[in-house]
């Protein structure tokens, strides 16, 4: 899976993209990946978790992203 490809043609879509990876998280062992989207056309919608991996934020988010009608790679 190309993240960033994901990212570019979201924000083509108008939604910024930020993912985070938490160094104190990830010291104390908990999920120290976050994955945000949000922007204008998401309107009051914030598609957000934290995680274990990259990989598993996309695989809560980018299922949400799909239903409120954005595309991206698979």
């Amino acid at each position: 899976m190309d993240v960033v490809a994901i990212m570019e043609a979201l924000a083509e879509q108008g939604i910024t993209v930020l993912f985070k990876a938490d160094a104190e998280r990830m010291a104390e062992r908990r999920k120290p990946w976050t994955f945000v989207a949000s922007g204008a056309p998401l309107r009051d919608v914030l598609v957000r978790t934290d995680a274990a991996s990259v990989e598993q934020c996309l695989e809560v988010c980018l299922p949400r992203l799909r239903e409120l009608g954005f595309t991206f790679p698979e």
